[in-house]
């Protein structure tokens, strides 16, 4: 699985103090840093940028450029023309994160995808909002990759992103994400897929957000996820993703096609994947003691 490193971003208390400074430094050393733990692509997050997105957006990726060139990067704020700016500086073609499901957003920046040949993530936030459910899902994908399509901008360009929400709050769209993620290639052959994993655990104690963006992640996978946006400090979860935890996969997969195994018969790291997974499913009802039961 392609892993899209999210630590670059206005939020990050030093990396935001980087942005308002114009320093450099924590920037360029936060982008080694994601090389250095096998981030496929490096994500730029100003946020809205609403007051020097235009300057600021070039800039940042001119500053990434300098230290790490052989990583294509994704240029994410919702400022379209500090979008637009960046697009021309960079050295790779870059993907834009992202594109929502709402006229008066797409058909501004699809043209702008199309003439700088950059990939975009299609972002399923339709004009009433967060989607109901996997079927309000594929009717906005329908719309937005039509529409792409009518540019010129073929399925393998685009990433699906049918948007995770907090597990605690909303456990039912969990269910509802993998359904739609089990239907793209159906509706759009070809397309690639993504997510903000670790909007899965934005709620739970500090200590249960590893196990839950982790266990999400394998779960997508079973469902053709393509790649995720995640944590560059999340060694397991890149192991994971890279292939390197067959065990912990198995057991999801198990665990997903019904088959509970033995919880004597498993180690306190395989039990709490086990129980990750259930509370993931509905199985079990959502509390932060999950873990402990």
């Amino acid at each position: 699985m392609y892993l899209i490193g999210e630590s670059l971003n206005v939020i990050n208390k030093k990396i935001g103090r980087a942005f308002k400074e114009r320093d450099p430094k924590p920037i360029q050393e936060e982008a080694l840093f994601q090389k250095s733990k096998g981030m496929d692509y490096i994500d730029i997050n100003l946020g809205p940028a609403k007051k020097d997105g235009v300057e600021l957006m070039p800039w940042v990726v001119q500053m990434v450029q300098e230290v790490v060139d052989d990583i294509p990067l994704v240029l994410d704020t919702s400022n379209i023309d500090a979008i637009e700016a960046a697009l021309k500086v960079c050295k790779l073609p870059p993907m834009i994160n992202s594109i929502m499901c709402r006229p008066e957003r797409y058909q501004r920046m699809i043209p702008l995808a199309a003439q700088y040949n950059a990939d975009f993530i299609a972002l399923m936030w339709g004009p009433e909002g967060l989607p109901r459910d996997e079927n309000e899902r594929a009717a906005l994908c329908v719309e937005l990759l039509y529409a792409a399509n009518e540019a010129g901008i073929p399925n393998e360009k685009i990433w699906v992103d049918g948007i995770v929400t907090p597990v605690n709050i909303q456990q039912p769209q969990a269910i509802s994400l993998m359904n739609f993620q089990g239907m793209i290639q159906d509706i759009a052959p070809g397309a690639k897929s993504t997510c903000g994993l670790s909007n899965i655990s934005n709620g739970p104690p500090t200590h249960l957000r590893p196990i839950l963006n982790q266990t999400y992640m394998v779960m997508l996978q079973k469902y053709g996820m393509y790649s995720v946006i995640s944590d560059p400090q999340d060694d397991q979860l890149t192991a994971i993703a890279k292939g390197k935890r067959q065990d912990i996969v198995d057991l999801i997969y198990g665990v997903m096609d019904g088959n509970q195994p033995n919880m004597a018969s498993l180690s306190k790291e395989m039990q709490d994947y086990a129980k990750t997974t259930n509370v993931i499913l509905g199985n079990v009802l959502y509390s932060d003691s999950w873990l402990e039961i």
